[in-house]
């Protein structure tokens, strides 16, 4: 778990990164070395954006390859900028944003000898899962049980998102787990 102090130099490194990226369009450059130790450690982050309790953009990465402030920073600005579900987000949104953090543990495959077992496997609202199959890879993150709460609902949308069909099940099939540590930042109404 993150410090208060850290999580709250985290949200304000990912809002200032949007800011940067209107201006210069790149993320803000961050150096962790004179940030608390546990920023410049390497670490996975999602940032999600929403806007009036809409979904605004979320990019991420899976895997720890960057200290903890440039990867949320990086993520930051992709998420505002280069999700492509969404037009890219305009200056006076920045200030209205909420941003939600979610720093990743490494992922664990999950063994499993059928569809069953692995929904019996399932922790809902702990498991963040990527699934792979071929080239076709889909990741949720815990907060998606809220509006999947059937471990079977889960699964089936995230074949979806990985472009796979809703009833797709094969022996090659890989999945992995993840929990998440959330960060928060609201907008009072």
């Amino acid at each position: 778990m993150l410090s208060p102090e850290s999580g709250r130099i985290l949200l304000d490194l990912t809002r200032e990164s949007i800011r940067h990226g209107l201006l210069h369009d790149i993320p803000l450059p961050v150096d962790p070395g004179p940030l608390p130790p546990e920023l410049g450690e390497d670490r996975a982050s999602f940032v999600t954006l929403t806007l009036n309790s809409q979904l605004r953009g979320c990019i991420g990465s899976l895997e720890a390859h960057r200290p903890l402030a440039v990867d949320a920073a990086h993520n930051a600005f992709a998420a505002a900028f280069r999700d492509p579900r969404f037009s890219p987000v305009e200056a006076p949104e920045v200030d209205r944003l909420e941003i939600h953090l979610s720093l990743l543990t490494p992922a664990e495959p999950v063994l499993f000898l059928s569809e069953d077992d692995l929904l019996g496997q399932l922790v809902p609202f702990e498991d963040g899962l990527i699934l792979v199959e071929g080239r076709n890879r889909g990741t949720f993150l815990p907060a998606v049980w809220t509006s999947l709460p059937e471990p079977a609902q889960f699964l089936e949308h995230l074949k979806l998102k990985a472009g796979l069909s809703r009833g797709y099940w094969s022996d090659t099939l890989r999945v992995w787990r993840y929990r998440t540590e959330v960060i928060e930042e609201r907008i009072p109404a």
